[in-house]
């Protein structure tokens, strides 16, 4: 039986999507033609293979149904305000995406030490609704307690966490079997349990696990930035009491009126430090320092510091007013008023109030940045592994971040030791909005889209910026312009390849493209060696030769050694003029138009040469 008919049964098979049933019609219809054992055999083994395709297909398609189902579960999230909102919509989800019985969410009390249920989906037990849990205790109270996604196939049958009676009695009540739990985590703090569940046996795979943790990273951020947004409210709310009271006396009071009300402004618009100590000058005069950090201040003012954070309001010093900038736990600096020796109550108020405005604006820019980065970082890794297979999903995603993929950017790749890999990642994706592009973390290496810069320009640039940056010294390989999604993972390798072969020649915290290195950058930074570089250059037409059996190889060899020729050349091959054209048309699709200018000709050449040699 041919080969060829054989491929295409199953090619087309493939192609309709056609049901794994159907791919045994082709051996059946030639076990009953009576063909012959072997030609049996080779359709059974293309059979096979034609069925792992279709599982490979299977399984990619699903992933990017789960993925484009997170995306918009992020923007669902994102759109949300209210906490009690955030949390139902996060377990509807988890349930649908994960097709379970149940899903339901623990939050951690941090009064008691343990967690308890907060919200539910397809959950009927009363009692259930009422568990609460220590940690360590349970599946749920591991999850918490190890910050480690953990999943049971058979709940009451499995010992290897520790049974809790009332617990195990509510999940028998709700009819559970199968749990899956990850933790909600916020950086290293752990918020609390997401699960799904269901009321017969079933092995969570890996990939489910997966999607639930992505789930849950989301989930995770929406809550805090949720529950910020809560406090930024109640602290308008209490600016709004305040300027309520303060109308009732003073001029003192009407310019604490005033100040509330820039600052209930700021707090809703998302505005600068810069804007609040504008707002406090202008309305209680004197000079305003904002002090990001108190190590460097002086001894008083950081004695002050202290004493206004332990008593939680503004205190004097030596005619200086001190209010630590603090939200919760988490410390922000503080302000500094000079020239305000006789604060009045109103006043000190003013100060108080914004002190705790410039905490709430630090923590919804810092939450804001801290999402942003992670959704461009997410893009660049799908761009560099999946660009090749990117869809309108994809492209969409890039709009949303203000990059258009379909226009003409440089790849460019950047790497330091890995002590300070976040600090690069800042400070490349500040560098890559100021051109409209964008930057993310990749294998511990900075990846960078930029558009309308030249590769090499803009990896010697980003080299001496991000150095200044990060206050060591960054090595750029760059490649590029390319234009489209799916040139993005090739443009990468070789921008790649272009600093490996900057750290091999000794050049680190240089930056350069693989055009300007030529063939010697692409020899030592290929991980292949010669051979990479023989493929690299000439591999679409050893592919042809090797498929067709024709001789484009030697062609292009008589080619070069007839100086481009075609009269001596089509001598010494004994063929038609025509037939040289042609030939060179022919290498001209496989190898781009190009390949006959000066810098790819002498690649090609070299190509050449290096090939004669691995083949003697």
């Amino acid at each position: 039986m041919d080969c060829t008919l054989t491929e295409a049964r199953f090619l087309s098979l493939l192609a309709r999507d056609a049901p794994a049933e159907e791919y045994d019609e082709p051996v059946r219809a030639a076990v009953a033609e009576g063909a012959a054992p072997e030609e049996i055999e080779e359709l059974q083994r293309a059979k096979v293979l034609a069925l792992r395709v279709r599982r490979a297909l299977e399984h990619r398609r699903r992933r990017e149904i789960e993925l484009e189902a997170l995306f918009e579960t992020a923007g669902d999230l994102a759109g949300l305000q209210d906490v009690d909102a955030v949390l139902n919509a996060i377990v509807r989800r988890a349930r649908t995406l994960l097709h379970t019985d149940v899903a339901y969410l623990t939050l951690i009390d941090p009064d008691r030490g343990d967690t308890y249920m907060r919200a539910t989906a397809g959950v009927v037990s009363a009692t259930f609704q009422r568990v609460r849990l220590a940690m360590g205790a349970g599946l749920g109270g591991l999850v918490a307690d190890t910050s480690s996604p953990y999943a049971t196939d058979d709940y009451a049958a499995d010992h290897r966490f520790d049974h809790v009676n009332d617990v195990d009695s509510a999940v028998a009540d709700e009819g559970l079997v199968a749990i899956l739990g990850v933790p909600l985590l916020l950086g290293p703090q752990v918020l609390g349990v997401l699960f799904a569940a269901d009321r017969s046996r079933r092995p969570f795979a890996r990939d489910e696990i997966s999607l639930l943790c992505s789930l849950a990273a989301h989930a995770a951020i929406s809550i805090d930035g949720a529950r910020l947004l809560e406090e930024a409210r109640a602290a308008v709310r209490e600016l709004d009491a305040a300027n309520t009271l303060v109308r009732r006396h003073s001029r003192a009071v009407e310019r604490a009126a005033e100040a509330h009300d820039r600052f209930a402004d700021l707090a809703l618009r998302g505005g600068g430090v810069d804007e609040v100590a504008a707002a406090v000058t202008e309305v209680i005069g004197g000079e305003l320092i904002v002090l990001e950090g108190v190590d460097d201040a002086p001894a008083a003012w950081r004695e002050a510091v202290a004493a206004s954070r332990a008593e939680g309001r503004a205190v004097c010093r030596d005619g200086t007013w001190v209010a630590a900038v603090v939200a919760g736990s988490e410390e922000f600096g503080a302000l500094v008023l000079r020239g305000r020796r006789d604060l009045e109550g109103a006043d000190q108020r003013v100060l108080e109030r914004a002190a705790l405005v410039t905490a709430l604006l630090q923590l919804m820019n810092r939450t804001a940045m801290e999402t942003e980065n992670r959704i461009r970082g997410e893009l660049i890794s799908d761009l560099v592994t999946n660009g090749e297979r990117a869809g309108d999903a994809l492209r969409e995603r890039a709009r949303q971040v203000g990059f258009n993929c379909d226009g003409e950017f440089a790849v460019v790749v950047a790497e330091t030791d890995r002590e300070r890999l976040h600090r690069l990642a800042f400070a490349a994706g500040h560098l890559a909005s100021q051109s409209e592009g964008i930057a993310g973390l990749h294998q511990e290496r900075a990846v960078l889209l930029l558009p309308g810069e030249e590769a090499g320009a803009a990896a010697r640039r980003l080299a001496k910026e991000l150095a200044v940056a990060i206050g060591q010294p960054v090595t750029v390989g760059a490649a590029g312009p390319v234009s489209g999604p799916e040139r993005v993972p090739k443009a990468h390798a070789e921008a790649q390849r272009c600093l490996e072969a900057l750290t091999a020649l000794g050049r680190c915290g240089d930056g350069t493209s693989s055009r300007e290195l030529g063939f010697m950058g692409v020899l030592l930074g290929e991980a292949e060696g010669v051979e990479g570089f023989v493929n690299n250059v000439l591999g679409p037409v050893l592919e042809y030769d090797e498929r067709r059996g024709t001789g484009l190889i030697q062609t292009l060899e008589t080619y070069f050694a007839n100086g481009g020729n075609l009269t001596r050349a089509k001598d010494d091959l004994h063929v038609h003029v025509n037939t040289v054209a042609q030939r060179l048309d022919r290498v001209s699709q496989l190898l781009g138009n190009d390949w006959h200018e000066a810098e790819p000709a002498l690649e090609i050449q070299l190509a050449l040469k290096l090939h004669r040699l691995i083949r003697s």
